[in-house]
Formats: structure tokens, C-alpha cells, sequence
């Protein structure tokens, strides 16, 4: 580079990072993605280790080269998806800066200025936030949470069953996540599903493809999209199958309160558990972004088609929805970056 400073920084360097990357390198700007992590994978490197995706390969790639078909039973493993993202780096010579934890993002003039704990920084005459949501996980407030003195731990950090072997488990959400570390868990320990409402598992021969691209119609506003299914849907992986086989997927309705030793349930019963795991999701990880002042309470910021409303210099991608029709999967952070990186190029050339 001819200048210390890049066209465009890009936060993150998951598939969000990467996708909006392989856009860039069309133009003639100069960018460069910082990533906080050591080594390749961004949110997959965090992952629990029997983490698969449930879609087949084909359908979770990035642009420009597919991801090769998966040796488990056609639903790519955590450590298949991490390999195939550092693949990635290596194949387009993406410029990553690592171990670089943003702290804030403020104005400079004319720039951004994107500062690290340790005081430096860089400006960039744009800057793209791609950090996802893995580092900023989601737990309900139930009453007594804090008395509880089991194990709690949500599953951002949770990495397999050996811990929970012979204990008395309470899993607590209906998502795919919680359904497939039920999955193991209940082989190993004695667990209860506790999800809001009765999860919805979907027919066996369908897979993420379905819900992807009924999820991304609704999200476009498609009228036609009037199926039920939505990203939250139970895929029924083969692990969750054998589940099911087992009588493991029966759920309970959320418990009324916690205990020091267990929960108390709506109807005053009560159970005894030696641990807790939140499978209750995440929230935009944008805490470096506040010094903006445009990030409200939930954690998102108003955009219009990826760029802040109110700092036009500041784009957001692979947050869920609001940033782009399922743009938190590898495929729709495809499809996003496509739409707006020829925007933000034309913005700055």
C-alpha cells in the first residue's frame, strides 16, 4: 500500500469479513480486514466442537469458490467450515491484520478513526463492522439467576458433554443450537429442554436450504413467502435424529424462577439441577462502535441497505436480518456483500 492508512477497514474476519473482501478486491480501493483472533475461522473458531451446519456444503459457500463436500454425511463439520475459511484467506490473498481487537470507532474529519486497546490506530475513509454476534451472547434475566450455585454457561463457551457427564442439566432455548448440544448432552447426562414454546422440527429430507431461502423472501418483503419455517426451525441433523429415536426432544415450558440448588416451575414444582446452559442466542457485538453515537439499546444501529443512516462512512454486515436477508449464514453474507461493497466503492471513487 502505497499509504499506512487503507481506502477501507474492515472489521472481522469471519465469513462476513471475507465475503465483503472478495467484493473489494473488484475495485481499486485499498482495504485491509483486522480481526481480533489469532487464526482463521472468526466465530467458528469459538464453536462447540460437534457444531455442524445444516446445510449441505453446496448451499453454505462463500463467493467465488465452493466449499468442498462435506465427509459427514453431507452436513459440513465446525472443523470442515474453519479449514474452508482459511482456505479462503490463503486462495485471495485476503491483507488480515490478527491479534487486533478494535476498542472504538470515532470520527477523524473527513475520517474514520479505528483505535486498538493499546492506543494506536488507523483511519480509513470507510469502515465496514462485520463482527457478528459470538462475542456479545444473549441470557434472559429469570428471577434468582444470580442465587443459583450450579453451573451456568452459555453456548458460545460451551465446548462438549464430558464436563456434564452424570450431572442434572437444564438446557434452555429451541433453536438449532439448543436442540443439537441437547442432542449430545442427553447421552452422556440427565437433561430437561426447556424452550418457550413446542419446538418445530422440520420433516426429515428438509435441511437449511429451505429455511435460507424462505428466510431471505420474508426479509425482502416476498409476498409469496407465506411458509411457516424460519431459521429457528429444528433441523433434523443426524444426531438430532437419533435423539428423537431416544425420547430425548420432549421440552418443558420456561421454569418460573431459580433456586441455589435447581428451578421452580410455573405450577410450584420444583427440580434440582447441577448446571445451566443458555442456548438463548446473541446480540450484535457493535460495543466498539458506540463512541458513534448510534447504537441503540439492543445493540443494532438504523441502516438503509447496509449503511449507517447517520454516519454514511460506516457500513454493517452479517449481524442477521437488519443488516441483510440471513447475511449471519455463510451464503446470505454472500449475497450481501454482492449487493453493497459496488455502493461503498462507488461512495468513495
Amino acid at each position: 500500500m502505497s499509504s499506512p492508512d487503507p481506502d477501507v477497514i474492515v472489521i472481522g474476519a469471519g465469513q462476513a469479513g471475507l465475503a465483503v473482501a472478495y467484493y473489494l478486491r473488484r475495485t481499486a480501493l485499498n482495504y485491509l480486514l483486522l480481526d481480533a483472533g489469532e487464526a482463521a475461522g472468526g466465530a467458528w473458531a469459538h464453536t462447540w466442537d460437534s457444531l455442524r451446519l445444516f446445510s449441505p456444503a453446496a448451499y453454505s459457500s462463500l463467493p467465488g469458490w465452493q466449499m468442498p463436500p462435506s465427509q459427514f454425511e453431507g452436513y459440513p463439520s465446525r472443523k470442515e467450515v474453519i479449514d474452508y475459511l482459511a482456505r479462503y484467506e490463503q486462495r485471495y490473498d485476503v491483507p488480515i491484520s490478527r491479534n487486533w481487537k478494535v476498542k472504538s470507532v470515532t470520527r477523524e474529519g473527513d475520517y474514520l478513526r479505528v483505535g486498538r486497546a493499546d492506543g494506536t490506530s488507523l483511519n480509513a475513509r470507510a469502515v465496514v463492522s462485520a463482527t457478528g454476534t459470538w462475542s456479545a451472547p444473549f441470557t434472559p434475566d429469570y428471577s434468582g439467576r444470580n442465587i443459583f450455585k450450579g453451573v451456568q454457561l452459555h453456548s458460545a463457551h460451551y465446548r462438549n458433554p464430558q464436563p456434564f457427564v452424570d450431572k442434572r442439566v437444564l438446557v434452555v432455548g429451541g433453536g438449532n443450537s439448543g436442540a443439537q448440544i441437547l442432542a449430545e448432552l442427553s447421552e452422556v447426562a440427565r437433561t430437561i429442554w426447556v424452550t418457550v414454546k413446542e419446538p418445530v422440527f422440520l420433516p426429515d429430507e428438509i435441511d437449511g436450504r429451505i429455511l435460507f431461502e424462505r428466510a431471505s423472501a420474508r426479509a425482502l418483503g416476498n409476498a409469496d413467502a407465506t411458509a411457516n419455517t424460519t431459521l429457528g426451525d429444528i433441523v433434523m441433523l443426524p444426531s438430532v435424529k437419533k435423539a428423537r429415536d431416544r425420547g430425548a426432544l420432549t421440552s418443558a415450558r420456561p421454569f418460573d424462577r431459580f433456586t441455589e440448588s435447581g428451578v421452580v416451575w410455573k405450577d410450584g414444582s420444583a427440580s434440582v439441577v447441577d448446571a445451566v446452559l443458555w442456548c438463548t442466542g446473541f446480540r450484535p457485538a457493535t460495543h466498539h462502535l458506540k463512541p458513534l453515537g448510534l447504537v441503540e439499546a439492543d445493540g443494532r444501529i438504523e441502516v438503509i441497505d447496509q449503511q449507517a443512516k447517520n454516519e454514511p462512512r460506516l457500513w454493517l454486515a452479517g449481524y442477521g436480518n437488519w443488516t441483510g436477508a440471513a447475511s449471519a449464514t455463510l451464503l446470505g453474507a454472500s449475497r450481501t456483500a454482492r449487493a453493497f461493497v459496488p455502493r461503498l466503492a462507488k461512495s468513495l471513487l
